[in-house]
């Protein structure tokens, strides 16, 4: 297949070593320093099983050199989203498929409104990955799992042959009959985990150790939730129970990328995660008071510290 990865980031980055070392063109869009690196040493990625170098098919900042490809792995910042869907448009033929995989729920909705609808799938994304130099990409842990699908979830063949290239590069692309559920059932978690470690600053060891941070963990998962069926997504009636639970399982001193990025001074995906649940919920008639002082207590920093 021919995939190009809009960004090569942690989890554009990542595929696209996977996919390259399994015999696949992979087209890594990227810029800067990140782009100097990988054009000279190639594109490092420090994995659970080992180091692994690969020279993409095209490392470019111009689209327009790569030309139509089968798929495209959409992977970057929600506020990014505008400019980099437009970068995707010199690459699409009648059949690409765009995947994105960003923070929140509203990413393949809003790509539909930039790209034609045909191309635009959705999907979601659970690996823990950053750019840790220019050109190298590390992954913390072993898990690495992809879902993605068509907007409908309707099953199709152009699906089916992204997920057969990604399970046989040795990563994990499982297939669904609901990709919303998919989403949702994980922005519950995120949301709780984004909100509390950024606002508070703390770990989930922190909120597992205060029953004030633990109520408040639970009570963002009980709005989102709320939200999530009240939009008509089939929620289990146990995930509410089922993601504390889960929660209660990470590790100690996991934080959210939100608060990751709050540290270092960067731009925040506040608006798209705990924004976009009290946005939506107003538009809905729900309360969701938490999730909407989550976001009053980290919007003035959403822009970085330049």
């Amino acid at each position: 297949m021919k995939i190009a990865t809009v960004a090569t980031g942690g989890i554009g980055g990542y595929l696209a070593v996977r996919l390259t070392e399994a015999g696949h063109q992979v087209a890594t869009i990227a810029r800067g320093a990140h782009l100097d690196a990988i054009r000279k040493n190639g594109l490092k990625l420090e994995a659970h099983d080992g180091d692994h170098l690969v020279a993409p098919w095209i490392a470019t900042d111009d689209t327009s050199e790569v030309g139509a490809v089968d798929a495209i792995i959409f992977g970057v910042k929600c506020g990014g989203l505008d400019a980099a869907a437009n970068l995707c448009k010199p690459m699409l033929g009648d059949n690409t498929i765009v995947i994105p995989f960003l923070n929140g729920v509203e990413a393949s909705d809003r790509l539909a409104r930039i790209l034609p609808e045909k191309n635009v799938g959705n999907g979601v994304a659970f690996i823990s990955t950053t750019i840790s130099a220019p050109g190298v990409i590390s992954q913390t842990g072993e898990f690495n799992k992809f879902v993605f699908a068509e907007r409908d979830s309707r099953p199709s063949t152009r699906i089916d042959a992204l997920r057969e290239a990604i399970d046989a590069a040795g990563s994990n692309a499982p297939p669904t009959d609901d990709i919303e559920r998919e989403l949702w059932s994980k922005f519950v978690l995120f949301s709780a985990v984004s909100g509390v470690t950024a606002a508070a600053r703390c770990t989930i060891g922190d909120i597992m150790a205060s029953d004030v941070l633990g109520d408040t963990f639970r009570a963002i998962i009980a709005e989102t939730a709320a939200l999530g069926r009240a939009r008509g997504v089939a929620l289990p009636g146990s995930i509410e129970a089922d993601t504390w639970a889960f929660a209660q399982g990470l590790p100690a001193p996991m934080r959210a990328s939100t608060a990751v990025d709050l540290e270092h001074g960067f731009s925040l995906e506040v608006d798209w995660i705990s924004g976009a649940v009290a946005r939506l919920s107003e538009e809905a008639g729900l309360p969701a008071p938490v999730n909407a002082t989550i976001h009053a207590v980290l919007s003035p920093f959403k822009n970085g510290r330049g």
